[in-house]
């Protein structure tokens, strides 16, 4: 906090310098990679003239930010910006990052057509280029955004390309995207066990490299799963697992998501009232963080739980507020 009114401060006194918003882009990529939360620079970085150096930087890492507290509208709305002026003043190489960023944002929200015309662009891009690199994570997010429409034969392919172009060393974070995306893809085709498979290299090569928050990613991948085909004693143990890697990644939105899922998995055993009051701990989170789409997902568990306690929430009434805990 003593860094960000630092840079609060410089933004006043010497805000023409470059320097300034270099060490303020710098600030937010450390706080994003080491202790996600929100800065209070929004309203100076956006107020700055297109046309400054430093401006995309800061765009683009204030998107990662409101990324990791929930915040997706957010994050859509500073990387359509980032991309207007990668497009004015940046790089081929620039564009291409920026546009598959921008897919995984419409991943999110299921706008899978516009995503996937986004990657193509940019893998485009990096074919130009010769950048294989670039290709196979363009590959990656298009495998994603196949599955989530379905197209099962074409996602697999596409991530079956994409480790066919990684080297075998130095770039362990992208094959464990590829893994991992290939858990998702068989988990929805219902091939548990190919899911299980690919979802078990993922967390091996996370587990080498102590990568909290993909641990978390998987584990919570494999909860739902599990929870999904009632296999609950198996849920459980890895929400148990994936909230320890929330806690020890310091991320509070992830941590939203473990409790979320907790309570999911006890609403299933019949476990009300501890249902109940894990979904109301993860909405709490939630609402502190402003991910106003997580705090409706919460309030219909809620609405749910009781229905089942025959004690329903009245007609008009918030399924969450403060005076409920």
């Amino acid at each position: 906090m003593n860094v960000e009114h630092l840079l609060d401060v410089f933004t006043v006194i010497d805000k023409d310098s470059d320097g300034t918003w270099e060490a303020c882009s710098d600030f937010m990529k450390h706080l994003y990679w080491h202790k996600r939360r929100l800065v209070a620079l929004k309203s100076k970085i956006e107020g700055l003239p297109d046309d400054r150096h430093f401006k995309r930087s800061c765009l683009f890492w204030l998107s990662r930010l409101f990324d990791s507290v929930g915040n997706v509208a957010e994050r859509k709305r500073f990387l359509i910006h980032t991309l207007k002026l990668d497009r004015e003043w940046g790089s081929d190489h620039r564009i291409a990052w920026t546009l598959m960023e921008l897919s995984d944002v419409n991943r999110q929200t299921g706008f899978y057509e516009e995503g996937i015309q986004q990657v193509e662009e940019a893998l485009e891009i990096h074919r130009r280029h010769g950048d294989t690199v670039g290709q196979a994570q363009c590959l990656i997010s298009l495998a994603w955004l196949l599955g989530l429409e379905k197209r099962f034969d074409a996602a697999e392919e596409a991530a079956f390309r994409a480790i066919d172009l990684l080297p075998e060393k130095g770039q362990q974070f992208r094959v464990y995207n590829c893994h991992r995306a290939l858990g998702e893809i068989y988990r929805f085709k219902g091939e548990i066990g190919k899911a299980v498979h690919h979802y078990e290299l993922a967390l091996g090569i996370a587990s080498s490299f102590n990568w909290h928050h993909d641990l978390f990613l998987v584990h919570y991948d494999l909860a739902e799963m599990f929870r999904n085909e009632g296999r609950l004693d198996d849920a459980q143990v890895h929400v148990e697992h994936a909230r320890s890697h929330a806690a020890d990644d310091n991320n509070a939105y992830s941590l939203g998501h473990a409790m979320r899922e907790q309570a999911l998995v006890w609403y299933k055993q019949h476990k009300l009232e501890e249902a109940k009051s894990e979904a109301l701990r993860a909405a709490q989170v939630y609402e502190k963080l402003g991910a106003d789409k997580s705090i409706e997902i919460c309030t219909e568990l809620l609405r749910d739980i009781e229905k089942e306690l025959d004690t329903p929430v009245a007609s008009g009434q918030p399924g969450f507020n403060c005076e409920l805990l």
